[in-house]
């Protein structure tokens, strides 16, 4: 397999050093490499509409705040931090798993938008996604905190694509659970964890949001939701849920990260395994260990 990190310091240069009626095509180009990952869309989409989606930084506003957060990228050497982690985490999955199916993978990493309020408070400066087999996209406003995670961050999402390759976990849009999210998520955690220590833990999930059980019992009550459409207040928290207009259910931000990871820990604990090793392991069977190590009612179906 290979890794591909795309040199999109360049690209952003060319970006905010164009006119501003060329900025469009040129951020249609950056992110191009990762068009495939709509595959499943006739006709694909917009480019540029899917780099506004992730939070991209706004081409069409001033580009000095843009063009500091470009070179704090650059001097931390963002690029090949996040290549070398990739490398480390593919070690780490295929150490307990020799025959593991990793993809060639297409890695963009891209400045967020510093005027977005829910952006760079809510969600501390971080959006990315991982989740379809050979593209992980990393949206960043690089504060201390982002930086200091880059690895942490890269690995998670190379956990989640290894478990929607093939060889995976399905994911099928109608099917399937809230469940199967949540545990993803806690996979991914514990898994950048296990590589990078307390930073591999999701920055925008609080401490308290961490040990509360009353979070931990509100996620447990709707993980048999099926539909991912209905996914974001369980995983991500009302203030997400209310921003794509969802219906909020009354969870803090990253509830479902801080759920996934006690329920995945309570399945590692119970079973001896690892999150590497279980990267393929059922969302259900995860649920059915974990479950009653902590108490909580189980029903994995409507």
């Amino acid at each position: 397999m290979t890794i591909s990190v795309i040199d999109s310091a360049t690209s952003m240069r060319r970006v905010l050093s164009a006119r501003p009626s060329d900025r469009t095509a040129l951020i249609r180009e950056m992110w191009s490499p990762l068009a495939g990952m709509y595959h499943f869309i006739p006709g694909g989409v917009d480019m540029a509409t899917v780099h506004r989606q992730n939070f991209g930084f706004d081409w069409e506003a001033a580009v000095e705040p843009i063009q500091e957060g470009l070179e704090r990228l650059v001097k931390a050497d963002a690029w090949n931090r996040i290549a070398c982690a990739l490398e480390s985490g593919t070690a780490a999955l295929r150490s307990p798993t020799p025959g593991i199916e990793v993809p060639d993978l297409q890695v963009l990493l891209v400045l967020g938008d510093p005027s977005n309020i829910h952006f760079v408070d809510e969600i501390q400066g971080l959006s990315a996604f991982g989740g379809i087999s050979g593209y992980i996209t990393i949206t960043v406003w690089p504060t201390p905190q982002v930086l200091e995670r880059l690895e942490a961050i890269a690995v998670h999402e190379l956990h989640h694509n290894v478990r929607y390759s093939p060889g995976g976990v399905v994911w099928d849009p109608a099917t399937v659970t809230v469940g199967e999210q949540v545990i993803s998520e806690g996979l991914a955690d514990v898994f950048a964890a296990d590589l990078f220590g307390d930073s591999g833990f999701t920055h925008f999930v609080s401490a308290s949001t961490h040990n509360d059980d009353n979070v931990l019992a509100k996620v447990a009550s709707g993980l048999h939701i099926t539909g991912m459409q209905n996914f974001t207040a369980w995983v991500h928290g009302d203030a997400s849920a209310r921003l794509l207009g969802a219906e909020p259910v009354g969870l803090p931000t990253g509830a479902g990260y801080a759920a996934g990871i006690r329920l995945v820990r309570a399945y590692l604990e119970a079973t001896g395994s690892t999150a590497a090793q279980s990267f393929a392991t059922p969302a259900d069977e995860i649920l059915r260990v974990a479950a009653p190590v902590l108490d909580l009612p189980l029903s994995l179906e409507d």
